[in-house]
């Protein structure tokens, strides 16, 4: 019985699938051929052919695009079927993220992905509720960082992040992972506008929850809110106000931007020396000194493209 075609239009990792095997088959070569040259197993081409199994890595693709000679076609397909391995709540955002020219941020759990180190995001992402695979989890491992390229160079966007006391306080992946995470934000701190939300502020409209507002190219502006697997963009631009409104006012409780540089080298040098006891007076120390310093009734950041 002959086998069902794959039908390109399906899928993005389809169409990437059709390709490859045209691009293959253009030069003669077996699946076992193909594999050899790139340095993986025949039933891994098999798979990506067929568009079944783990999606591919840039590393893989970029490998396979040069073996074939295609020019760049690959290449070109890869970020479109790397999206199809996230929840469709989280693909729009991803889309709008790579093209915004201000990124404002709340992180609630989680230091953001922009300035996560591999360590640090291998542990948050390996504990995902829609994580599948280790295959998976190395992808979106891979994506996560590559992302990060966008703060880099001219073009690079405006990225305004208010971290809540609790990122500095959990521990993810152990005093050796928190120590190089919180000094890579604090390094962060000399370029971007970073602020720590104390626990002295109190309760808040998002708490248990993390906040991104997106500045397009254009001034419009959308809101994303994200909790524990699930996530929402909105749109409507009564939504994106309020969800300003949200965000000026965590700013408006926050640490003033040296106040949280201090407490951010604090909570990282506490972790290098793997010392819970020492964190927890350093915290201490910080939060009565932040009591007297909360900033109040601070004003909005500006939405346009400023300083990138």
């Amino acid at each position: 019985m002959a086998k069902t075609p794959l039908d390109p239009s399906s899928s993005m990792a389809a169409l990437y699938g059709v390709h490859l095997k045209r691009l293959r088959e253009r030069r003669g070569w077996t699946q076992r051929d193909l594999a050899a040259r790139v340095f993986v197993s025949p039933g891994r081409v098999a798979q990506l052919e067929c568009a079944s199994g783990a999606r591919p890595t840039a590393e893989l693709t970029r490998a396979l695009d040069d073996a074939l000679e295609a020019g760049g076609l690959l290449v070109d397909l890869w970020p479109h079927v790397y999206r199809e391995s996230f929840p469709d709540w989280a693909r729009r955002f991803m889309e709008l993220a790579a093209r915004a020219v201000l990124i404002r941020e709340y992180a609630s759990q989680a230091v953001p992905g922009l300035l996560q180190t591999e360590a640090y995001a291998r542990e948050v992402l390996r504990r995902g509720r829609t994580m599948t695979s280790t295959q998976v989890l190395e992808e979106r491992i891979e994506l996560r960082l590559a992302r990060q390229d966008r703060l880099k160079g001219p073009d690079a966007p405006t990225h305004c992040v208010v971290l809540d006391e609790a990122v500095l306080a959990r521990r993810v992946g152990g005093d050796k992972t928190m120590h190089e995470q919180l000094d890579r934000v604090h390094g962060a701190c000399a370029r971007q506008d970073i602020q720590v939300l104390p626990f002295a502020s109190g309760a808040h409209p998002m708490q248990g929850g993390s906040l991104t507002l997106l500045t397009m190219p254009d001034g419009s502006e959308v809101a994303y809110a994200e909790g524990a697997g699930h996530g929402q963009l909105f749109e409507e631009p009564d939504d994106v106000e309020m969800f300003n409104y949200v965000y000026d006012q965590l700013r408006a409780a926050s640490l003033p931007e040296p106040m949280s540089a201090q407490m951010i080298a604090e909570a990282a040098e506490g972790y290098r020396h793997g010392g819970s006891e020492r964190r927890a007076l350093a915290r201490k120390q910080l939060q009565r000194s932040g009591r007297r310093q909360l900033r109040r009734g601070g004003g909005r950041l500006p939405r346009g493209r400023s300083g990138a």
